[in-house]
């Protein structure tokens, strides 16, 4: 399993990210991102701390680890900035807080980050058609959630994604210990999302290649 949204104590997680990382280890992950939500009141704090984490951490365990963050109901027009200061402070993959339909985030917020040149859009809800144009244009990557609520909308994402040739990743959006889900788990959201084999498998290959360009 790679999954590159998660939350530590440092936001609204329950876990320190020792232990985060080392459940996640546990249960056979490959790779995980610790993007704990970030707006323009705590970046500068939030993401240095996520950094020195993963420095700390990265040589004593097996599972790659990534420093990142997830901006979360930023206003739209700040986004841009946002993206480029969470990138300068060490954040190596950037989730974008996406339109869920089950919280009132602002509309725009998901053509924001995709203009901003993000690396995920979380639970982007009910994107349309003009944003996922983009997002392919952009070459950013589209969620498929295993978390409760924001997964609703799993289906049109999914479906609409194969359409246009979005890509498209698999994230748990974790943020306690029973979160964490297996690749087996994994693959059983994406069925449940209306997406079939080889379709599954390049979507555990586009994290792969989001991992890569991470860790350089």
């Amino acid at each position: 399993m790679i999954d590159l949204h998660t939350h530590t104590i440092f936001s609204d997680g329950e876990l320190i990210p020792a232990e985060l990382v080392r459940r996640a280890s546990a249960i056979g992950y490959e790779a995980i991102a610790i993007t704990d939500h970030i707006d323009q009141s705590n970046i500068d704090l939030i993401i240095p701390r996520i950094v020195k984490a993963v420095n700390s951490l990265k040589d004593h365990v097996p599972v790659k680890i990534i420093p990142g963050a997830e901006l979360t109901h930023v206003p739209p027009a700040l986004i841009s900035d946002m993206v480029k200061e969470a990138r300068k402070l060490g954040a190596k993959i950037i989730v974008i807080h996406g339109e869920t339909i089950v919280e009132p985030v602002a509309e725009g917020t998901n053509r924001a980050g995709i203009e901003a040149g993000a690396d995920i859009i979380a639970h982007p809800g009910l994107i349309s058609s003009e944003d996922l144009l983009f997002a392919k244009e952009k070459g950013v990557t589209l969620e498929i959630t295993a978390r409760k609520g924001h997964s609703i909308t799993n289906g049109h994402v999914a479906k609409k994604a194969l359409q246009f040739g979005v890509p498209l990743t698999i994230n748990t959006d974790a943020h306690a210990p029973s979160d964490l889900i297996t690749k087996q788990f994994a693959t059983s959201v994406l069925l449940g999302a209306g997406i079939e084999n080889p379709s599954i498998g390049e979507i555990f290959d586009n994290a792969r290649s989001l991992v890569n360009k991470a860790i350089g």
